[in-house]
């Protein structure tokens, strides 16, 4: 995990794009380096971990070609043998592959590395930059045009806010090459479903989700684990242990007062044999760390705020207290399988149809938090239910089987593992608690009531008329968004709305994206 820039032109000197640049050092505190190109600049802060000497800092060089990059390219070691005919390699860092690849495929080596990255290559032969992203947008990437009108790429957008005039989100499965962007990866369409039966589909669940949990276990530096307590990041923790063999680190939070997960967690943690850490955070915390949160994010949305709180301070917590530098995550498990809202959906093929929407626009939603949460404390996110095989796999499942019609949501992924038993049947069939609330239901009630001492009824109507995109229609959304217009003005077109449940399904017009006003709750939150 790292931050990386990268200048097509030059109408800022070294010393003057420092200080932008700088403002992601904690994505990459181990060390730094800038480099001029005939044309323009590539920088990078590192975060060690993978290949820790310092053969592996970037921006890597070959034959006048540099890459910088801010990812994991899971695989490399059988990619490098491959290569190692004909290259030599000095380090042990995965990204070293990157420039061989390009002189071998060209912008076809995008298609072959998967997720997780944002990269910037500089051709010396065109004299150009080209830069891409994963498939999902797990690792962030922005860009904009200077005063001069040259393309300038950055891991945030914060690096870019004063720099660029409009700052837009660099589009996932995406390249830029010869001033256009091009879309070399579409994982989400589906153009002819799998007939797998229900119990071959689970097997295959099953395996690629132990693969990917695999594959995201390789790091030079040490290991952690989120564990809520709910399904997804207890199953990542239990694969994990179990592939490891041995004890893992996991790390919980929750309020001081009604943490709903924490127990669960705890439960998880023991069942599995972990080195388990709590965490707890009190309404003061919370309230203190908004503004932090939000211009660390780069978001206005409800969502995305209430449930980065939680994760932001257990992240705050891990750095201050550990030497964890590499975090396993549960995130994008709900936008395959389905969250509680989707039991709603009127058909199949509208279930379909919100699972793409949802997993096409994470970046800019749970993976911005997952992100930007982790990182912004040093420390490297990694997300193996975003592993794009297994990704494709799921999306392909005929959506008949994966919607709710079993009264228990996710039942594909619960029953692909009921018989590994590397979980509690209570955990395994424990129904789902929205994080933000999990954490605790003060947690947002806290929040509402904040909002609600800082404006008067007047107040937030005539505010809200300020803003004519996604305009804020809650007390609470009004604070977000004139906290994220401090820290970010006139920028609020990177997020494209409020992620909400879908209110054109019945039982679903609701407003707020809490899954507890919805129906259908039950005992989620207990």
């Amino acid at each position: 995990m790292c931050s990386i820039m990268g200048f097509a032109d030059k109408a800022l000197t070294k010393e003057e794009l420092l200080p932008y640049f700088d403002r992601t050092l904690s994505r990459g505190p181990d060390m730094s380096r800038i480099i001029e190109t005939p044309s323009g600049y590539l920088c990078f802060h590192r975060l060690a971990v993978m290949g820790l000497t310092e053969r592996g800092m970037q921006p890597f060089e070959l034959n006048g070609n540099y890459v910088v990059c801010n990812g994991e390219i899971y695989g490399f070691r059988k990619i490098r043998k491959e290569l190692s005919s004909r290259y030599t390699f000095k380090s042990e860092s995965d990204c070293e592959i990157l420039l061989p690849l390009y002189k071998e495929y060209g912008l076809k080596m995008f298609e072959m590395l998967g997720s997780e990255f944002a990269m910037i290559i500089y051709d010396h032969e065109k004299d150009t930059l080209i830069a891409a992203r994963d498939p999902i947008g797990i690792r962030p990437m922005f860009y904009g045009y200077d005063a001069e009108g040259g393309i300038v790429f950055a891991s945030e957008a914060k690096n870019l806010t004063g720099l660029c005039k409009r700052i837009m989100p660099f589009p996932p499965g995406h390249y830029y090459a010869d001033g256009k962007f091009v879309r070399y990866t579409d994982i989400t369409t589906v153009n002819q479903y799998s007939t797998d039966d229900m119990e071959t589909a689970c097997q295959k669940i099953h395996d690629k989700l132990v693969a990917a949990v695999d594959t995201r276990l390789d790091s030079d530096a040490p290991l952690g684990f989120l564990l809520s307590g709910g399904l997804d990041s207890s199953l990542v923790c239990a694969i994990s242990a179990k592939l490891l063999g041995k004890k893992i680190r996991t790390f919980a939070i929750g309020m001081d007062k009604d943490a709903i997960d924490l127990k669960y967690a705890r439960e998880a943690a023991d069942f599995i044999g972990a080195d388990h850490t709590e965490v707890y955070m009190t309404a003061e915390d919370v309230i203190k760390a908004l503004p932090e949160v939000i211009a660390l994010l780069g978001t206005w949305d409800i969502t995305t705020i209430r449930a980065s709180m939680g994760m932001y301070l257990c992240c705050k917590a891990i750095h201050e207290q550990s030497n964890v530098r590499v975090l396993l995550t549960g995130e994008i498990s709900d936008e395959l399988f389905g969250y509680k809202y989707t039991d709603f959906a009127p058909d199949a093929a509208a279930f379909q149809s919100e699972s793409k929407k949802r997993i096409d626009e994470l970046y800019m939603y749970d993976v911005l938090r997952a992100d930007r949460c982790i990182s912004v404390n040093s420390i490297e996110a990694r997300v193996p239910f975003g592993d794009t095989d297994f990704v494709k796999y799921v999306m392909s499942i005929n959506p008949e089987i994966k919607m709710n019609t079993y009264d228990m949501g996710k039942y594909l992924l619960r029953h692909a593992f009921e018989k590994d038993k590397i979980l509690p049947d209570d955990i395994l069939w424990r129904q789902k608690a929205a994080f933000s609330d999990a954490v605790g239901h003060s947690m947002v009630d806290d929040l509402k009531a904040y909002a609600e001492q800082k404006y008067t009824d007047a107040e937030f109507e005539k505010l809200c008329k300020k803003y004519s995109y996604c305009t804020p229609f809650t007390k609470e959304s009004l604070l977000y968004r004139e906290i994220f217009e401090q820290y970010y003005p006139e920028q609020a077109e990177m997020i494209k709305d409020f992620w909400m449940p879908n209110k054109s399904w019945e039982g679903c017009n609701v407003n707020d994206p809490s899954a507890r006003v919805l129906a259908n709750y039950g005992e989620s939150g207990v």
